[in-house]
């Protein structure tokens, strides 16, 4: 199947309906879990494939948890059963099975836990008993892993006997998640605190409360990219965004104000309006929000602006080699990725041509990043179905904005 998006070069005016905040829902229904609460008492839960693996295998507690392509869902469940777990299998897709797991297994085994390798060392399935006994409560763990690791680890360790100290020995990546989920369990009654490189939780139980998930920024990202690519005057509304927001995603809004966006909070919406572009070069660092990366390489790239980023090595071990992937799309529309010594750099094109086939690579965000390209020119997506795995509106969204899909 592919959608072939027509050019649209008209102003763009409307009302977007984002999903839910797939993040936050993954730990809300944790931490809920782990409270003994009901779902039911989890309001506006996010749509996306991966919050409804994560609730489904929550109320059925099956033998076997597949959580096909959700890398935090598994991580998060795997933490999950080091505390409920009685031998049941973790599993997931084939790409699945060669994503890394082993710093949270072994940390879950310092702690305990008893987990067994059932193909590869290091990565999935995993056979997990829980911990009867905890043998320490102090772990230390490089902070420049992903943060689910932590956060994983974080949400577990009320439950714990002896509580846990987390000692983060090198810089912290995607920080705003570690915040995320701190939040979280303290919106469920559980005390912690985050001082220098130490992370401390006591053994606690967490009330079952009733929450309200947000709606989701890294969704928004991709609307700003439309509007960054439209001409001046043109305006989007997105509901349901907090100005307060914990989601790290909410950077976008500072990026694409050096990329031509305007963004306007109100009460419970926010208003992008699409302003001037004065920048030819920027600098930005994707370290607390790598999700972003694809959609600011694609508006970078059709409005003539160099970048150079940093913390993008986490993209390499996403649903797919995502830095891979960059480099061979953004060739098909001129631009060039490279990378020297941690530093990458995108050379935007000087020419666009007038259409571009963009491939998926079972990624969701690669289909929305390249998704607002039709801004500009024709675009074709391979594989569109991949955008269910956290925003299964989309494509109906693109279409209110007017823009023409035809699918093959």
């Amino acid at each position: 199947m592919k959608n072939r998006l027509k050019r649209y070069n008209s102003g763009l005016k409307g009302t977007i309906t984002l999903e839910s905040s797939k993040s936050e829902s993954n730990r809300a229904l944790i931490i809920n879990a782990l409270a003994g609460g009901n779902v039911a008492d989890i309001y506006n839960l996010s749509n996306a494939r991966d919050t409804q693996t994560m609730r489904s295998l929550l109320q059925v507690n099956p033998d076997v948890y597949d959580v096909k392509d959700a890398g935090t869902t598994m991580r998060f469940l795997t933490a999950y059963l080091a505390i409920h777990g009685q031998g049941e299998i973790i599993t997931g897709t084939e790409r699945m099975k060669n994503r890394p797991i082993g710093p949270l297994v072994d940390a879950l085994q310092t702690l305990g836990a008893t987990i067994e390798y059932l193909e590869k060392d290091g990565y999935p399935p995993l056979k997990i008993h829980r911990i009867e006994k905890q043998l320490t409560n102090k772990i230390a763990i490089p902070g420049n892993i992903s943060s689910q690791y932590i956060s994983a680890l974080l949400m577990i360790a009320p439950c714990l006997e002896h509580g846990l100290e987390i000692t983060l020995t090198s810089k912290v990546y995607s920080r705003p998640y570690i915040e995320m989920t701190l939040s979280l369990m303290k919106a469920f009654g559980v005390r912690n605190e985050w001082i220098g490189n130490s992370i401390k939780v006591s053994s606690q139980t967490y009330q079952p409360v009733e929450y309200t998930i947000e709606g989701d920024w890294s969704g928004a990202s991709y609307w700003y990219s439309f509007l960054s690519l439209a001409p001046e005057g043109s305006e989007i509304t997105l509901p349901t965004l907090r100005n307060n927001s914990t989601q790290g995603d909410i950077a976008i809004a500072s990026i694409m104000n050096e990329l031509g966006v305007d963004t306007r909070f109100a009460s419970d919406s926010v208003y992008l309006i699409k302003k001037p572009l004065n920048q030819k070069k920027l600098t930005i660092d994707f370290r607390d929000c790598p999700d972003l990366a694809q959609t600011v390489m694609v508006s970078a790239t059709v409005l003539g602006v160099s970048l150079e980023m940093i913390g993008l090595e986490s993209l390499k071990i996403k649903e797919t080699d995502r830095i891979a992937a960059m480099q061979t799309e953004l060739s098909k529309i001129g631009a060039t990725l490279t990378e020297n010594d941690g530093m990458w750099n995108l050379i935007p094109s000087n020419q666009l041509p007038d259409s571009a086939t963009i491939e998926t690579y079972e990624d969701h965000r690669m289909a929305m990043a390249f998704a607002p390209l039709s801004m500009k020119m024709d675009v074709t997506i391979e594989d569109p179905r991949v955008v269910e795995k956290s925003y299964p509106g989309f494509w109906d969204e693109v279409k209110q904005l007017s823009i023409e899909i035809e699918e093959a």
